[in-house]
């Protein structure tokens, strides 16, 4: 497993101490089940609005809550080390509940990142990242990257 790979509470510390070195911290958050080029672009998109990026993970029963019993499609574990392999993310945490608040609460970090899909005053987070004066950014998403059109990609060439 990798070392960039922690339980809430110990990246909870770590990102303290970051945070007190001066660094400034990045979270977003996704299911991730299938990485493509959508979520590489919007990953290092984020990286580059701070210092620091965690990345919050859906665990596979959060998925199987969000997008149904077919889903996810790849192991949370595994998810979240394919993640941790990526030179643009710092850290990986995973999460059960169906948003990340715990998570933010947790982390607080300085900016809050999620895909332009997601109306402003929809962002799980929002109040809680810009009431202690952070931002919140919309990172516009990759035209035909999407995990459900690869899977409906695969199941169309097998049917």
């Amino acid at each position: 497993m990798s070392d960039k790979i922690f339980e809430r509470e110990g990246l909870k510390e770590k990102v303290q101490a970051l945070k007190k070195g001066g660094k400034k911290i990045v979270f977003t958050n996704g299911c991730f089940d299938l990485i493509h080029i959508g979520h590489v672009r919007y990953l290092e998109a984020a990286r580059a609005e701070g210092d620091v990026l965690v990345v919050g993970v859906n665990s596979d029963g959060s998925v199987r809550r969000i997008k149904g019993p077919g889903r996810p499609i790849v192991p949370e574990d595994q998810r979240a080390e394919v993640l941790a392999s990526l030179s643009c993310v710092d850290f990986v945490t995973l999460f059960d509940e169906p948003d990340p608040l715990v998570t933010i609460r947790l982390v607080m970090p300085d900016v809050l990142v999620k895909g332009a899909d997601w109306e402003e005053d929809a962002i799980v987070g929002r109040d809680v990242v810009e009431a202690m004066g952070g931002r919140v950014i919309r990172i516009p998403l990759t035209e035909s990257a999407s995990t459900s059109e690869i899977i409906e990609k695969i199941l169309a060439n097998f049917s």
